[in-house]
């Protein structure tokens, strides 16, 4: 019982984490001098190769409205959810 309260607790805690990480890498695209800095490297790094599942679904509008993040959102709290409610049974 312990170790399934742990499991839920780390599910919680990494998609929030990444959750965060999609909201900094939203932010730091509309600022192109952040671009080079160490910190918004890595959460590119991180999350590009997921929002670009996401982009190959729906590209960009007009190149500059990109809503993957809209569908990466979605589908993470879809996945969190399910883990949840699988771990539940």
């Amino acid at each position: 019982m312990v170790a399934m309260l742990y499991l839920t607790n780390l599910i919680r805690l990494l998609t929030t984490t990444y959750t965060l990480m999609l909201m900094v890498r939203i932010v730091s695209s509309w600022i192109p001098s952040l671009a080079h800095h160490t910190a918004i490297r890595f959460v590119a790094y991180c999350t590009d190769p997921y929002l670009n599942f996401f982009r190959r679904i729906i590209p960009p509008i007009g190149g500059m409205l990109d809503l993957s993040p809209l569908l990466g959102f979605f589908a993470l709290q879809l996945i969190q959810r399910s883990l949840l409610s699988l771990l539940e049974r």
